[in-house]
């Protein structure tokens, strides 16, 4: 069966060490009685073809059944996992998403991806705030990576900032997204609690 979405990758970036919910693996965390990464996984290879998983510890992800890569430039956080994606995937973008976003949904990545025609980075901006960690990618993308994350410690928005993203604002966002509900994510036991996810 072909994609749903031709010429892209998906990847969950896995490096976080949920220092806030006790260290926990936080793709690990299940909705429904599911682990985030499985739903997450399933739904990125039926879009794409290609899920990869990017986690310098991989062995809590390795049960999945995707690849699973370290970062190539440590100590560098999402922007390094983002690079380390964009160096791995065999398409020439990627659908890059955090390991505890539990919503992942078809229409907002496919709004993404009719994006890309000219772009290199293409984004939600919701309530005022840029969301590169559910966003696509180009690979024309990795040489600035690679110059940036040598050169210093850029944040991933000043990254897509500087690769000029293509930014979908939130008007245009609610319309197949009407509460923001794929780019919630969990750091706090309070967010455990408020989007009904269980250890």
């Amino acid at each position: 069966m072909s994609p749903v979405i031709a010429g892209a990758s998906g990847a969950l970036l896995a490096g976080g060490r949920g220092t806030r919910l006790g260290g926990a693996a936080k793709g690990l965390l299940r909705t429904g009685g599911e682990p985030i990464v499985a739903r997450s996984l399933a739904l990125l290879r039926r879009l794409f073809g290609e899920a990869l998983v990017v986690a310098n510890d991989p062995a809590p992800y390795l049960p999945f059944g995707a690849p699973v890569i370290g970062d190539a430039i440590a100590g560098k956080g999402a922007p390094g996992g983002v690079h380390a994606a964009l160096r791995a995937a065999r398409a020439g973008w990627v659908f890059v998403a955090a390991c505890d976003m539990p919503f992942l949904s078809e229409p907002g990545i496919a709004l993404l991806a009719a994006r890309r025609p000219g772009a290199r980075v293409v984004l939600p901006r919701w309530r005022g705030r840029l969301e590169p960690l559910h966003a696509l990618w180009s690979r024309d993308c990795l040489p600035l990576l690679e110059e940036r994350l040598r050169a210093g410690d850029p944040s991933l928005r000043e990254l897509a900032l500087a690769a000029g993203a293509r930014v979908v604002e939130e008007e245009e966002w609610r319309a197949v997204d009407p509460a923001g509900r794929s780019l919630e994510n969990a750091n706090t036991p309070d967010d455990l609690a408020r989007l009904g996810l269980e250890r």
